[in-house]
């Protein structure tokens, strides 16, 4: 009767063990989830981010350059009436 208990004993523990290192895998698995979704909502942002500066920068740019386009279509006109 103890040899059974014993190999019972046995069987559970390597049960257990199997166990414990599914859910290490499982730990692992999801740790490595939330890093790839962390890295990819952080990736979203700057390209936001740059997205929104280079439209602003664009934006910025034109309207320099539409005011001294005025000015140097102003001066050119100017020039010709003298």
């Amino acid at each position: 009767m103890q040899d059974r208990g014993q190999d019972g004993q046995a069987g559970l523990e390597e049960r257990i063990q199997k166990l414990e290192g599914t859910q290490a895998t499982q730990v692992a698995t999801q740790a490595g989830a939330v890093a790839t979704l962390t890295a990819t909502q952080a990736g979203a942002t700057a390209t936001s981010a740059a997205a929104q500066a280079g439209t602003v920068a664009m934006m910025v740019a034109g309207s320099v350059s539409l005011i001294v386009g005025i000015f140097l279509g102003l001066a050119i006109a100017k020039g010709q009436r003298s």
